[in-house]
């Protein structure tokens, strides 16, 4: 490539040549080096949620009189670019890297600083007068920001995506157990004749499965609304306003429409990830709910001559390349995948 296409950065190793249109800076560009692992980056959930911790901080800091107003403005509009994706091709580091996640936190603050000088009338690369960590990440350190995202991330993906289907599916199947609830069927166990069962019985089964599914995940959001925002290295606080973490989660809050909270122990919540284990055990039994659901639908509508075929299921796409009409249950069959 020509030289012109790439531009000359600093950091405290020394120089680095970044491409000369990019956003990130040399810190993001010795990770990209550094961490060629999966070219798997960090997904739109993970990105917004950091864009939404960067903004919240700038109004902050704009507010305790940390940043003044040109400066925040512009880190601001640069993090909402970044918040509706705008950005996202800028964030560029493998999701296999440092376990702190502090290359990509430098991702975002020298996307951020980059695009709000671009904003400002200046060059990028410069760094002035918006510079990544002295105002982007102001207030705040990789240690407190990125577990802060997941949190945020997290539970946003649980509100939005998983329980609103996860309780449609509960309602269907409580509909289903009332209209089956008349027919007479043989129970099983070990797959063998056992006594009689009613289908409604068993599809109500299923649907307080879900229904607990839905509770247990809920219970996690006490542990996973908990923000270690304002621990900054490690925990203590060090070179951050004593009300910044307050006022920046009460922001994060009016943005997501959640109810974020200031982690009650800094050194729990920075030194552990126990909120996300659990809230891990909680998807995993609704995953093992649900398997079992469409293992036992696949059984029930096994056949159609030499197996159950006590119930019948909707006909979606043709099942084979060789046996013109046969059929297979697909749908539980990717769910179960």
């Amino acid at each position: 490539m020509r030289q012109e296409q790439f531009r000359r950065e600093t950091d405290s190793m020394g120089e680095v040549s970044v491409p000369a249109e990019a956003y990130w800076g040399a810190q993001t560009q010795r990770a990209v080096g550094n961490f060629v692992v999966s070219g798997l980056v960090f997904p739109r959930g993970m990105i917004y949620a950091l864009a939404i911790i960067k903004k919240c901080a700038a109004m902050t800091n704009r507010e305790l009189g940390l940043l003044e107003e040109r400066i925040a403005g512009a880190v601001i509009q640069a993090s909402d670019e970044l918040a509706s994706g705008e950005l996202d091709r800028h964030m560029v580091v493998d999701i296999f890297q440092t376990g702190s996640g502090t290359s990509t936190n430098m991702n975002a603050n020298e996307v951020l600083a980059n695009r709000a000088n671009e904003i400002l009338g200046f060059p990028i690369g410069v760094k002035k007068p918006v510079h990544p960590n002295d105002h982007a990440n102001k207030g705040q350190s990789s240690n407190d920001v990125i577990p802060s995202a997941i949190h945020i991330a997290a539970l946003l993906a649980l509100t939005r995506d998983l329980l609103p289907p996860l309780t449609e599916l509960s309602v269907v199947l409580e509909k289903k157990a009332r209209s089956f609830f008349h027919v007479i069927k043989s129970g099983r166990t070990h797959l063998q004749d056992a006594t009689p069962i009613r289908l409604g019985q068993e599809v109500g089964g299923y649907a307080h499965m879900v229904r607990r599914a839905v509770s247990r995940i809920e219970h996690t959001f006490e542990s996973l609304s908990e923000l270690p925002l304002g621990g900054t290295a490690v925990g203590t606080g060090i070179n951050t306003h004593p009300d910044f973490a307050r006022k920046t989660i009460d922001g994060i809050n009016r943005a997501t429409g959640l109810n974020f909270k200031e982690a009650a122990n800094h050194f729990e919540a920075q030194g552990a990830r126990d909120a996300l284990v659990e809230v891990s055990g909680a998807l995993k039994g609704a995953a093992v709910s649900l398997m079992k659901i469409a293992n036992d639908i696949r059984w029930l509508g096994s056949g159609p001559r030499n197996g159950l075929g006590e119930i019948l299921l909707p006909e979606v796409q043709p099942g084979s390349s060789i046996m013109p009409g046969k059929v297979n249950p697909v749908i539980p069959e990717a769910l179960i995948q």
